[in-house]
């Protein structure tokens, strides 16, 4: 089983690039690895669980900022359309079922109006930190988190 008889994790995740009009971005720095700065991600909690949903509630749990279905920022939670492939992280294939190696990851687009003051969760992220947006994909540890924030002029509309 996975860590402390959870359930293994699901090898299908979103990325949420949040950002400002301003194309300042939001990075978090993970609790299990300082210095890896990156992107509101997760994995799906069931299969069924659509996309939006998983996307919504990582931006929740992961920073306190509500978006999900009803909240005035739903309509600015919007899918990209891209799918990153890749292999999951040596350090983290514990967490998954024996054999999977590979991970799918759906990008997000999260404009919030301004920059603001995230509620990190301590056991998953120790600090934040807002910077514009070239900044901020030299700062990712993750390749396709870098990818995905010079992608955000063109989903920018």
């Amino acid at each position: 089983m996975g860590d402390q008889a959870r359930p293994f994790k699901i090898p299908e995740s979103v990325l949420v690039v949040v950002h400002t009009p301003r194309r300042e971005v939001l990075l978090i720095e993970r609790a299990d690895a300082p210095g890896f700065w990156q992107s509101v991600t997760g994995s799906k909690d069931h299969p069924d669980e659509p996309l939006a949903l998983t996307a919504a509630r990582e931006v929740w749990e992961e920073t306190g900022i509500h978006c999900a279905e009803g909240t005035p920022l739903a309509q600015c939670l919007r899918p990209w359309g891209i799918v990153n492939e890749y292999d999951i992280y040596p350090r983290y294939l514990h967490r998954y079922a024996p054999g999977v190696l590979r991970n799918r990851e759906h990008l997000f687009g999260l404009c919030v109006p301004e920059p603001v003051t995230p509620v990190l969760s301590p056991r998953e992220h120790t600090a934040w930190r807002w910077l514009p947006w070239r900044e901020a994909a030299d700062a990712c540890y993750s390749p396709s988190n870098a990818e995905a924030i010079l992608l955000l002029p063109q989903f920018m509309g």
